[in-house]
């Protein structure tokens, strides 16, 4: 029991606090990826921290898992992908007159909405 060890939670999700290097307000407690208040929810980046966890633990590293600059996408019928800060973030950490806006947009009819030919007929995938 986190409570019992007197390692601090969010009350609203139960998300685990925890600063730059993982470590929770009890010193010997660490919490890494998805448990940790505020970080992303992916189980790739989870496995990552717990590596280096280790690495900065037993091997002397001083490597941290990067939260911020993670690509990821949603699988939907309109896909979408990001990687970095929102805009939002990004402003409130650098100031608007220190960013330069750039979107890559690609348009284009996903695969499934395309139309093909069968005998002279067009048909719908």
């Amino acid at each position: 029991h986190l409570e019992k060890a007197g390692v601090q939670v969010n009350p609203k999700n139960g998300k685990i606090y925890g600063n730059d290097d993982e470590q929770t307000n009890q010193p010997h407690i660490y919490a890494i990826g998805d448990v940790l208040e505020g970080k992303l929810e992916l189980t790739p980046v989870a496995i990552q921290a717990g590596r280096l966890l280790a690495q900065r633990l037993y091997a002397g590293s001083q490597m941290r898992t990067d939260y911020i600059n993670v690509p990821t996408t949603v699988f939907t019928p309109l896909e979408y992908g990001a990687c970095g800060l929102s805009e939002e973030d990004a402003i409130a950490k650098y100031g608007e007159d220190r960013l330069h806006k750039r979107s890559h947009n690609c348009l284009h009819s996903p695969g499934v909405w395309g139309m093909w030919l069968v005998r002279g007929r067009r048909h719908c995938k």
